[in-house]
């Protein structure tokens, strides 16, 4: 059974909405609320980044669900939500939206860094890499 704090779990193959995120959070029990907004950037490791897809191993919703459940389960919050994208992304292109409420901004915080840790470590979603020089990597894949 869900948390009743989880208010958005979503993998999709468009683009991610910030105020989606915001407006499923938005409560008046709430006074803070932390933001995480995952974005493509166009270096890593000393590479020019041109482009990037994201692939979600079947399992991944569940996953997701699961560890929306367990930040919210584990910290003093009042919502949870978490959106990932998959299929093909640009620079500049939103990956991963995370976000916590809190009746105070401490918990907030602690449960936003926890939701996109967690996230990272545990949900099988894997991001293939093309960069400038024609050379190109998995990240995350098993």
């Amino acid at each position: 059974m869900a948390h009743p704090a989880v208010r958005l779990v979503d993998l999709r193959d468009t683009p991610l909405e910030v105020d989606e995120v915001l407006a499923a959070l938005d409560d008046d029990a709430s006074g803070g609320l932390t933001l995480f907004v995952g974005r493509v950037r166009d270096h890593d490791g000393g590479k020019g980044v041109v482009g990037l897809d994201y692939t979600a191993h079947p399992s991944a919703l569940e996953r997701l669900a699961e560890v929306c459940d367990r930040v919210a389960a584990a910290h003093d919050v009042t919502g949870v939500a978490a959106v990932h994208r998959t299929g093909t992304l640009a620079i500049g292109d939103a990956a991963v939206v995370v976000a916590t409420t809190a009746a105070h901004r401490g918990a907030a915080f602690e449960a936003s860094r926890d939701l996109i840790d967690t996230l990272k470590a545990e949900v099988p979603i894997w991001k293939h890499q093309r960069f400038g020089d024609g050379t190109e990597e998995w990240v995350g894949s098993p």
